[in-house]
């Protein structure tokens, strides 16, 4: 199968399928085996020291010869420690999230590296544009983790995003089929970006017991909480339960980020503590039905793509 778009000639690709940079779950070995299948691996700095990502960047370019690329969140306190780590080891491909990619730009750039940009509003998309980025990821409030506090959703926001701006628009939030992948296509995206179906799978970082959490989810397995604080989607637990109950009864900043406390997202993700911890996860996680290899992700979702095109091609006529 081909599937030709603006993001796999930017991006040297063969499918229009890039693994989202997740905290806790894109190490090396995931990002390296979904790059090996034909999409973008990304490796996810947000939960790496300086030290502990170029090891990540090392071992990738040993276990893969396709492009891969790191996600780096830029309110970390030594993002810009991260970013040296990534320009000197000559990563070419760096996605940007939770703050301005302005400051970094130049100096990504003059590593050669492709820069992509995560947001959740046409504002934040034009700002982008502005400051050179080369494409962005158009993230709707369906996805797991931190959201767009406008809580748009990615059907209504990636054709506003695709009007809006001149650089090519990757989807994201919620997709973890091939329909989807397709229908996307449809929006005007030039690909997607997928996370809790890849963060689910046997090559992920994430402890056991989030992936079988993901696997028993429902349609409404996940919820959106501290919206004073940072909204984040997760799966409902009885942290989260503490956490609504709060935030039902008023509960000020101050207070919600008591009960936060510190590296809950570690504690739930990584660590597999349900009761106390964070599993940051996707609406999507209701369509994850199985364990499965990157491999076979990415055989049933380009199954999915051939039989949903060859559905709609029997049914449209012009």
């Amino acid at each position: 199968m081909n599937i030709n778009t603006k993001i796999t000639e930017l991006l040297n690709i063969r499918y229009p399928i890039i693994q989202g940079g997740m905290v806790w779950a894109a190490g090396w070995k995931l990002a390296s085996v979904v790059s090996n299948n034909g999409g973008l691996g990304l490796i996810g700095a947000g939960s790496m020291k300086p030290e502990l990502l170029e090891e990540h960047i090392n071992k990738c370019k040993a276990a893969t010869s396709n492009p891969f690329g790191v996600n780096v969140p830029l309110l970390r306190g030594d993002a810009a420690d991260l970013i040296d780590v990534v320009t000197k080891a000559g990563v070419k491909v760096v996605f940007t999230a939770a703050g301005h990619p302005g400051k970094f730009i130049e100096q990504l750039k003059s590593s050669g590296a492709k820069v992509v940009h995560v947001v959740a509003s046409v504002k934040f998309a034009k700002k982008a544009e502005s400051v050179e980025c080369d494409a962005i990821v158009g993230e709707g409030v369906e996805a797991g983790g931190h959201n767009g506090l406008d809580e748009t959703t990615t059907l209504s926001l990636i054709p506003q995003l695709v009007d809006a701006v001149n650089i090519p628009v990757i989807a994201a939030g919620g997709i973890a089929s091939g329909q989807q992948i397709l229908a996307s296509l449809a929006l005007g995206a030039e690909g997607v970006q997928i996370g809790t179906a890849f963060a689910a799978t046997k090559e992920s970082s994430m402890h056991q017991l989030y992936k079988d959490k993901v696997i028993e989810a429902g349609d409404n397995a996940t919820m959106l909480i501290l919206k004073k604080v940072g909204m984040a989607r997760v799966i409902k637990s009885p942290f989260t339960e503490k956490i609504m109950q709060s935030e039902i009864a008023g509960a000020d900043e101050e207070r919600l980020r008591t009960l936060l406390g510190k590296k809950k997202e570690m504690a739930g993700m990584f660590e597999g503590n349900f009761d106390e911890g964070m599993m940051e996860a996707g609406q999507s996680a209701g369509l994850v039905k199985d364990l499965l290899s990157v491999d076979e992700l990415f055989a049933k979702m380009l199954n999915e793509i051939k039989e949903s095109s060859s559905r709609i091609n029997n049914s449209v006529s012009c």
